[in-house]
């Protein structure tokens, strides 16, 4: 699973979002992150998964190992083709939540990574990517 520099897992189910998690961990290790790196990894990844399949309804996380210009990084991709979100600059803001939850999953995934990119709109779902930068 983790032994490949690029790969996709579904994300259908609870237990898909723990394969998610050990795909991630399996990976920052592999790339020898920090324990704090992995940590914010794993983290993120954890929130993301679980938002695709909670508001996205099902869809997957694709990952690629990237080499660029001497520095290694690991870059994830959360696809869902879900009701999409209306207004992704509240989305991002902290505390705003469009479930049960305490909106920290968004804006916290963001401070946890160096590059995050979030596309949607309504009915078209939602494309989160995250790279996070050894």
């Amino acid at each position: 699973m983790a032994d490949d520099l690029t790969g996709t897992l579904p994300i259908e189910s609870e237990q898909h979002i723990v394969a998610c998690r050990q795909t991630v961990r399996a990976l920052c290790t592999r790339l020898r992150f920090s324990l704090v790196d992995q940590t914010k990894v794993i983290t993120a990844a954890s929130e993301l998964s679980r938002n695709t399949l909670v508001h996205g309804k099902g869809g997957q996380m694709r990952w690629e190992v990237l080499e660029q210009a001497g520095r290694t990084g690991l870059r994830l991709h959360f696809e869902d083709e879900g009701p999409g979100i209306a207004d992704i600059a509240l989305a991002l803001s902290d505390g705003w939540t469009s479930g049960g939850g305490m909106g920290l999953g968004l804006p916290g995934s963001r401070r946890l990574v160096n590059d995050f990119d979030i596309r949607s709109a309504p009915g078209q779902g939602t494309y989160v990517t995250i790279t996070k930068w050894k």
